[in-house]
């Protein structure tokens, strides 16, 4: 962390109501990506790297990692707490859309309230990223990022919520309100709600296919491998990394992956164009590969060959001149 600004009892609050702002983390994290996340935070915040560090920005980052961050992910690192604190999200979406609060004030997330259906998970995943990058560089980055990303995580849950907000009762002559039934009453408690169904696969694979349109070959192997572990028969996986390595020109891996996808299904058009760019490119790179290594017959410039050494006349022997003297005494 870089400025110096007293730490404040807010952030515990905004924590407590999203962890996974707290930590920088998308609603859609698995337990792997948490623990990496929480370890890259600790490490930048020890006390042993903020040595250096002016005493008041080393008293923040200690703050910050006893009161924030390591209750964050006490919440997160288990997966039962962890759907509490998603349940709990939710209950609040519900709670402030029907209350007609739910208007967020940061930018990203009123565009992610607007955006068509098929848009939301990779605008919300890449706005993840583009907002956690610097997180922590400084505590009034921390602050933007702990209000921005809350917000944006309530935009998204609203998204994705299927059950339908019960509306408000309304009315001009007030009644008694009428006892809840049990099914309302589940739908009311914030740990009977069921939490999102998360696909991580899917989720790979949604930014995968993102970094394969950006030209991002690299990335885009990292997330197919991991959805691969997830979903080993993934035909869209398979198809997806035979494409990345086709263009990396790793053509055996690329070959590969898209054997594949024509094994779990032979009629599959994606992987039997690619595999017939494949093979006209392995063709192409062996034929380049013989004409390099056929040697050339053409005689160089400046050097005689034994062909025309052969023909070339013979030179007079020098004892033709010295005749020649004697004879003209």
């Amino acid at each position: 962390m870089t400025n110096v600004k007293s730490f404040q009892d807010e952030w515990i609050t905004a924590a407590e109501k999203d962890p996974y702002a707290a930590l920088g983390l998308s609603l859609n994290a698995e337990d792997r990506r948490i623990l990496k996340r929480y370890r890259q935070i600790a490490k930048l915040l020890h006390p042993d790297v903020q040595a250096a560090s002016h005493a008041p920005i080393s008293q923040v980052a200690e703050q910050l990692i006893a009161k924030v961050i390591n209750p964050a992910y006490q919440r997160l690192k288990q997966e039962k707490s962890r759907s509490e604190a998603l349940a709990n999200m939710r209950f609040r979406v519900r709670q402030l859309d029907r209350q007609g609060k739910l208007t967020p004030s940061f930018e990203s997330a009123q565009q992610l309230m607007r955006i068509p259906e098929a848009e939301v998970e990779v605008f919300y995943e890449n706005t993840v990223n583009q907002l956690t990058a610097n997180q922590f560089n400084s505590t009034t980055e921390f602050a933007a990022v702990l209000s921005g990303l809350s917000q944006l995580n309530l935009a998204f849950l609203h998204r994705k919520i299927s059950k339908p907000i019960r509306p408000k009762r309304t009315g001009l002559v007030a009644v008694e309100s009428s006892p809840l039934s049990e099914e309302e009453a589940k739908s009311e408690d914030p740990k009977a709600t069921e939490p999102p169904v998360i696909n991580y696969a899917e989720k790979y694979g949604i930014r995968a296919r993102t970094y394969l349109s950006q030209g991002n070959y690299d990335l885009a192997i990292q997330e197919l491998r991991e959805a691969l572990k997830i979903m080993p028969n993934g035909i869209e996986l398979h198809s997806m990394l035979g494409q990345a390595y086709l263009m990396q020109k790793k053509y055996g891996l690329a070959r590969v992956y898209l054997k594949r996808v024509l094994e779990l299904n032979p009629k599959h058009s994606v992987a039997l164009k690619y595999s017939q760019v494949l093979e006209k490119r392995v063709a192409e790179k062996q034929k380049a590969a013989s004409q390099a290594a056929q040697p050339t017959t053409k005689p160089k410039k400046g050097k005689i060959t034994n062909q025309t050494a052969r023909s070339a006349p013979k030179s007079k022997p020098k004892q033709q001149s010295w005749f020649k003297k004697i004879l003209g005494r």
